[in-house]
């Protein structure tokens, strides 16, 4: 970001927190379980889960780029593919051995 108004035209893709997340969900099961409960509520529902959890992780002094990658789930199409992203990894990583492609 080179001034203010550069900020408005930042993507998901730019926020490497939240990669690290979707990677993190793809290798750890507890993780992927987790964000996958929580993108499968009603849009209203997860917004407000999202909302109280990024303002615990701030008051709880959680590293700025977590808070922002947890706050990527408040918009619609975000976790909408962030739900096809963790499936789609879950259905590959957590497959026993012999159902994998090679």
């Amino acid at each position: 970001m080179k001034n203010g108004t550069d900020s408005m035209s930042k993507t998901v893709g730019d926020e490497e927190g939240f990669i690290a997340l979707m990677q993190a969900a793809c290798d750890d099961r507890t993780i992927n379980d987790t964000l996958e409960r929580l993108l499968s509520l009603p849009d209203d529902r997860r917004k407000v889960l999202v909302h109280s959890w990024v303002s615990e992780l701030l008051v709880n002094g959680a590293p700025q780029e977590f808070v922002r990658a947890i706050a990527c789930l408040l918009d619609d199409r975000v976790a909408e593919k962030a739900y096809e992203v963790i499936f789609q990894c879950s259905r590959k990583s957590f497959l026993p051995r012999k159902f994998k492609r090679q």
